[in-house]
């Protein structure tokens, strides 16, 4: 063999090696959407654990002023990462991470108690095909956004959280556009990305069997967790676990 075609040759074994270990790239940084009707604050100790099991964690705090938004929000952290990522949404955020979930530093996707809709489907649309427990939702005087009661807020949303959480989380609720919960979905990231759902099997927000009729739709690996809507919050280990086997899986 003469010295170009062994150099083209090395050069060929070099590539496949490097686009191998781009793909099957550790993946060490978590992004997380939190839903509608919450803020960030509830994934503290989640945050903690996977911290404190080396993973950088990121939380999102978008304004729920639209889908659009929401997802540019999104993006914007995302571009802030070193490497792969795996992106987390909780309920309204499943929509968000469904569309961000294209960009090309994501490598998989979890879902945790959250809406995960194909392409045309609006989060009104999930909702309404298989309702959940009663939620108080209430429309603000301009009636542009939405927000749940904060006296119903522990039953609908934080059952197995002790009170003065529950309030807290109520209390510091971001309020949701209109606009972002009838916003359909233009390319779903789960149909090229490999996907993760936890399943809350209390949920009053979203009805359980919808979370698994999503799920199964995608071919998502389940973890089910005896848990409210805020599972994130109150089963905050075993949320933690599922990310970091999915983080794993992702990686291979």
């Amino acid at each position: 063999m003469n010295r170009r075609l062994m150099f083209t040759a090395a050069l060929a074994f070099a590539t496949t090696v490097i686009a191998f270990a781009a793909e099957a790239a550790e993946v060490k940084n978590i992004v997380i959407v939190h839903g509608a009707l919450a803020d960030g604050s509830g994934w503290r100790r989640a945050t903690d654990i996977l911290e404190k099991r080396g993973f950088n964690v990121t939380i999102v705090q978008q304004p729920i002023t639209s889908l659009e938004d929401d997802v540019a929000a999104t993006k914007r952290v995302l571009d802030l990462q070193q490497g792969p990522s795996l992106l987390v949404g909780h309920s309204y955020g499943g929509m968000v991470i469904t569309e961000a979930g294209n960009d090309p530093n994501v490598a998989g996707l979890v879902y945790v108690a959250a809406f995960q809709p194909d392409k045309g489907e609006s989060l009104l649309s999930l909702a309404s095909s298989k309702p959940a427990g009663s939620m108080d939702i209430k429309e603000t005087k301009d009636g542009k956004y939405l927000y749940l009661d904060p006296g119903a807020f522990a039953a609908a949303f934080a059952a197995d959280l002790p009170q003065a959480e529950a309030d807290f989380m109520a209390r510091s609720q971001v309020f949701a556009s209109k606009q972002a919960f009838s916003a359909k979905i233009t390319q779903p990231a789960w149909r090229t990305k490999k996907s993760w759902s936890i399943v809350a099997t209390e949920d009053r927000s979203i009805n359980p069997d919808l979370e698994r009729d999503m799920a199964k739709r995608a071919g998502s690996e389940v973890t089910e967790i005896k848990a409210s809507h805020a599972v994130f919050a109150s089963q905050a280990e075993k949320v933690a676990d599922a990310i970091e086997e999915a983080a794993r899986q992702a990686g291979e």
